[in-house]
């Protein structure tokens, strides 16, 4: 199994709902097991910033896919929940970001890992923090870009405390 890291964001519509539901679709492939989930942090948006405020978290996996293969099941999750791509960083209804995959530096044209920007952006840095295991070598980079990043200044902030995966989505019987 592989081990992966997600960020996934929305600021369309009810918030916390799409976040439920994108979870709640990547819970439903066989092939992926999400092992832990970050509280909801609320940010303002950046790079096009006359727009809501975004929810973020951050989700930690188990997965027989490879990367490009769980890519196609993050953007098919984006697309089955109506993501529109009118223009970059605009408005979303859910975006889904592989920031890190089994400790690997991966690139092709349609993905790079780690997630090229993350270590810019508190709002995914924060937490991916909350949720990383320390074993993994990655974590260093993180705390160091956090350190350097004012997380105040960035605008993150605790919207919603989650404790559990199944607190936040819970198993059907």
């Amino acid at each position: 199994m592989m081990q992966a890291y997600l960020s996934i964001g929305t600021n369309i519509g009810e918030r916390e709902q799409n976040l439920r539901d994108a979870v709640s679709m990547l819970l439903a492939q066989d092939e992926i097991a999400i092992t832990a989930i970050s509280s909801i942090y609320e940010t303002a948006a950046v790079g096009y910033t006359e727009q809501d405020d975004f929810l973020n978290i951050a989700v930690a996996l188990e997965t027989k896919l490879d990367a490009l293969e769980l890519l196609a099941q993050c953007q098919k999750v984006e697309n089955d929940l109506g993501r529109i791509r009118e223009f970059r960083w605009g408005p979303r209804i859910i975006d889904l970001d592989i920031l890190l995959y089994n400790n690997e530096k991966y690139e092709t044209e349609s993905l790079i890992i780690p997630h090229p920007r993350m270590y810019e952006r508190a709002f995914v840095l924060v937490p991916l923090e909350e949720i990383m295991t320390q074993k993994y070598v990655m974590l260093e980079g993180v705390l160091e870009a956090l350190q350097a990043l004012d997380i105040e200044k960035e605008g993150v902030k605790l919207w919603k405390k989650i404790a559990t995966v199944e607190e936040f989505v819970p198993f059907e019987s």
